[in-house]
């Protein structure tokens, strides 16, 4: 079962879960518009409000696990100019940019990190509550790589309508590419089946974290080397 955050918990995550989705689908319809479609900017989604990309119940679920999901990004590759190029690019532009954040927030880890290394010759009145600014913030950056990743991973998954769909079915060819094309029809099906199967395995969080922890050492190292 999964353990229920408190409202504190909640907050933190939010800092982190929002733009980590508003920045995915900005990413896809920023793509999409460069790549000659104008569809995802003509209703409003080339936009960094997370009011228009945030979809209520993928939110919820990334606040309590580690699978989650926004507004898909409506994109029509006919208006390409090099539709399979242009759809593999549009494709990895979210999961890409998730990357990106996670590193973003491996920085901010590792300047509260030597922040909070340096706490010692703190006033002890002023040097609480920095000290609890601090915590949090370390604890909002660790949220802020685990969600990045977790939706870099997810999106990579080969499961229609998933991103990492689109990239493998350009990759294929012949009858490996119409076979896997047929899939597309069960893709909801198939995805359901596995975030249930995850659920009972934790697949998927064992791979965020196999990610995550390299990241939280180059976080230590970085604010070591500033000491």
């Amino acid at each position: 079962m999964f353990a229920i955050p408190d409202i504190n918990e909640l907050m933190m995550r939010a800092v982190a879960i929002i733009p980590a989705l508003t920045f995915h689908e900005y990413a896809h319809a920023w793509a999409a518009y460069r790549a000659g479609d104008e569809t995802a900017y003509r209703m409003g989604r080339l936009s960094l409000n997370p009011l228009v990309h945030l979809d209520p119940l993928g939110t919820i679920m990334l606040f309590f696990g580690p699978i989650g999901w926004a507004k898909p990004v409506p994109v029509n590759p006919a208006n390409f100019r090099r539709p399979r190029r242009d759809d593999i690019i549009v494709s990895l532009a979210g999961v890409t940019t998730n990357a990106l954040l996670a590193i973003l927030w491996t920085l901010v880890l590792g300047v509260f990190l030597w922040l909070g290394s340096t706490q010692g010759t703190t006033a002890p009145a002023a040097g609480n509550e920095v000290n609890r600014f601090v915590s949090v913030m370390q604890e909002v950056a660790f949220w802020g790589m685990f969600i990045n990743i977790a939706l870099a991973v997810f999106n990579l998954i080969p499961i229609p309508p998933l991103d990492g769909s689109h990239v493998l079915g350009h990759i294929l060819k012949g009858q490996a590419a119409l076979r896997y094309a047929q899939l597309t029809r069960f893709g909801p099906i198939l995805l359901i089946a596995f975030v249930i199967v995850n659920m009972q395995t934790h697949i998927l969080v064992g791979l965020i974290l196999f990610i995550v922890k390299p990241l939280i050492r180059l976080a230590d190292m970085l604010a070591g080397a500033a000491l």
